[in-house]
């Protein structure tokens, strides 16, 4: 008797690479899951996890030699793919197999007529005629919703919208009713009305032929209506297996339970949603623990350093965790600062040092060194804001300065995107960098040359970046550059000292974003306004940030305007950075005795202040019910701290050990002799102190 395998597909411990050189970029790493006939399993998780890499795989449609499977079986029917032919493959691809890509622009062949491309699957593995192939193409585009099928058989892709390309892709997939339907992304360009269509035709070709079905998506509503059973991928691997309803009413692991948190719906009107910090890591980069930990807000030290192996916690409830029975029902806060930003790593700063020698004598020789930037090393990504903050001298200005080459780097490294090391460059290299990082800084007035009025100075910029084709369109970039900082248009023909110092700074802004820059560092740039024109000045970064996706450093001293605008902070003290971390943990959870008492000397106005003045709470609402702007910041909350007394260490002659020992109201013998190391408090959250405080 010929047994029947239990699977109709199992992917076992998969492992894919791609060459890229000599170098091997991993891009899965262990998936395994399997299906049962008929069912629809459905593959979830953010961009970048590996999803589409497997369902390749799958069909053998890997890009060679680039891309190669290393390791893993895939069985279909008991048989493993990776062991068959080419001939083999052709004979399954499109007949026993499926898959609707995720673009069909790119799917499609663009010379063929797309009747001609669903009848040519019926050809291959039917054994029909051309007229009868015709007929049944026609059939399958009515049943798509195409209008007119008739007609359209002979259009080609271009002439279809791409929702109507969506449904032929999906057409040539159902053409020989496969057993095995991959679905990538299907409804991605559909409207919801034609969504559900194509969602109730798969499920009627599952009813009707118990065709098993592979849902790659990212829509969790769509897979909460149809999925029998979630895989949940993360990094390339499956970090969680559940039934749907087990997996929506008891997620267990805290990736999945933040991807199920971040769902909006009518409870969060006018609220900002839940986010997951960061984003998926590359392969290559993840070190031997849990791919997750690093933005595990629950990871403890094990998940860092051990790997996780597939944990039961339930009937067919798998889980990649150590600690997924407590992971289940452990609170797990919610991210309701700006959210970490996920985009491109524009700047990377390593172990930077600016020292300005110190001479005596005659022969003007070195005698010293003031150590005004001390081994600095952060990292800056596409639309955040990153605020540097500490007391005046502790070189914040000096970090700014450099990466604008306007201080000169002793030591260190700073990578801008595709430009390499600034610090390394040479001149006619940095020219190109220079429009690509712009600095506004504290006073306008002496940054603006006073010989020189406005609109030659927005548009002096452009034309040494060669921006705009000639003198009349850059003077037109101008003019709506200025309206967008909220300034008239003749302004252009005035000089700076018909400005008052918040129009000043707009025009800072203006000449910075003119040459359309990447970073934007702004060196306490609200500090000399008063709070009406500050607030101003802050609403205009946000919307600027907003539209162009710039990453600000933000120099400030003034812990109330980090609160509202940062999405990071980093505190430095005598030219080290002391502690670092999203905003709302170093606000709300400060750890290093010198973040304690910054907090602790800001003054603040308290909550039933702020009610008895008109302002607004956080039960208050704005006119159109939405949560009011600044209530979606962080809340900073009143520390606890001793004053600092004392003054800052001369950087010329800082102490041994830790930088804050001189001033450390907990300083113990070891501070004084030791630079304490990093002490990692969260996946974010981190700070230099042998005693951090929580």
């Amino acid at each position: 008797m010929n047994h029947q395998p239990e699977h109709l597909l199992d992917v076992q411990d998969l492992h894919v690479g791609f060459r890229q050189g000599s170098a091997r970029i991993p891009a899965v790493a262990g998936a395994s899951f399997s299906m049962a006939p008929g069912e629809m399993l459905a593959l979830v998780g953010e961009s970048g996890s590996g999803k589409s890499i497997t369902a390749l795989s799958i069909l053998g449609l890997l890009p060679r030699p680039a891309a190669h499977i290393e390791q893993g079986r895939i069985l279909f029917r008991g048989h493993d793919i990776l062991n068959m032919s080419e001939a083999q493959l052709r004979q399954i691809r499109g007949n026993r197999i499926s898959m609707i890509f995720q673009e069909p622009m790119t799917a499609l062949n663009p010379v063929l007529s797309v009747g001609w491309q669903i009848a040519e699957v019926l050809r291959q593995h039917r054994s029909i005629s051309a007229a009868d192939a015709r007929s049944q193409a026609v059939a399958l585009l009515a049943k798509v919703g195409i209008p007119d099928p008739a007609k359209r058989y002979d259009d080609y892709p271009h002439q279809l919208s791409g929702g109507m390309r969506q449904r032929v892709m999906i057409a040539i997939a159902l053409a020989c009713e496969p057993e095995l339907l991959i679905a990538d992304e299907p409804t991605t360009a559909l409207d919801v009305t034609v969504q559900a269509q194509i969602m109730d035709l798969i499920a009627s070709l599952r009813q009707e032929l118990g065709t098993a079905v592979l849902l790659i998506t990212h829509n969790l509503a769509l897979v909460r209506e149809q999925a029998d059973h979630i895989a949940v991928m993360y990094a390339g691997s499956i970090v969680e297996q559940a039934p749907r309803d087990r997996l929506f009413a008891q997620p267990a692991h805290p990736y999945t339970r933040l991807l199920l948190r971040s769902l909006p719906n009518s409870g969060q009107r006018g609220q900002r949603l839940a986010s997951i910090s960061g984003g998926v890591p590359k392969l290559g980069d993840i070190g031997p623990g849990c791919p997750f930990a690093p933005r595990c807000p629950l990871a403890q030290q094990r998940c860092h350093d051990e790997r996780p192996a597939g944990t039961s916690v339930g009937e067919a409830h798998i889980v990649a965790c150590h600690f997924a029975a407590q992971a289940m029902t452990a609170a797990i806060p919610a991210d309701v600062s700006p959210a970490l930003v996920t985009g491109e790593l524009l700047l990377d700063i390593r172990d930077l040092r600016v020292w300005f020698p110190i001479r005596h004598g005659f022969l003007s020789r070195v005698k010293g060194q003031v150590r005004a930037v001390n081994g600095v090393s952060l990292q800056l990504r596409r639309g955040e804001t990153l605020a540097l903050v500490g007391e005046s001298g502790c070189g914040k200005t000096t970090v700014g300065k450099a990466l604008v080459r306007l201080a000169k780097a002793t030591a260190g490294s700073a990578v801008l995107s595709g430009a390499g090391d600034i610090f390394s460059l040479d001149r006619h290299a940095m020219h190109a960098v220079r429009k690509r990082i712009q600095m506004i800084f504290q006073d306008p007035f002496s940054s603006l040359n006073p010989r020189l009025s406005i609109g030659e100075s927005i548009t002096e910029g452009m034309d040494a970046h060669r921006i705009g084709a000639n003198a009349a369109e850059r003077r037109a970039r101008a003019e709506a550059i200025m309206a967008k900082v909220g300034l008239p248009s003749d302004a252009l023909n005035r000089y700076p000292h018909q400005f008052s110092g918040g129009q000043r700074q707009r025009i800072g802004l203006a000449r910075a974003i003119a040459v359309e820059p990447d970073v934007v560092i702004c060196d306490e740039c609200t500090s000399a306004l008063d709070v009406s024109v500050q607030a101003q000045i802050l609403n205009l970064l946000k919307d600027i940030q907003r539209e162009f996706r710039l990453a600000y450093l933000f120099i400030t001293h003034d812990l109330s305007v980090v609160g509202y605008l940062a999405d990071r902070v980093a505190v430095m003290y005598l030219g080290h950075v002391v502690e670092e971390g999203l905003a709302h943990e170093v606000l709300a959870h400060p750890a290093h005795p010198y973040t304690h008492a910054l907090l602790a000397a800001a003054p603040q106005i308290a909550d039933s202040e702020a009610t008895n003045a008109g302002l607004p709470t956080d039960s208050d609402t704005t006119d159109d019910g939405r949560e009011p702007a600044a209530l979606s910041a962080p809340r900073t909350r009143k520390i606890a701290a001793p004053r600092l007394s004392g003054d800052v260490p001369s950087p010329a002659n800082p102490p041994s050990g830790c930088p804050f020992h001189t001033r450390c109201p907990i300083v113990q013998d070891q501070c004084r002799h030791s630079m304490p190391p990093q002490s990692a408090l969260s996946a974010t959250h981190r700070c230099h102190c042998f005693f951090p405080q929580r």
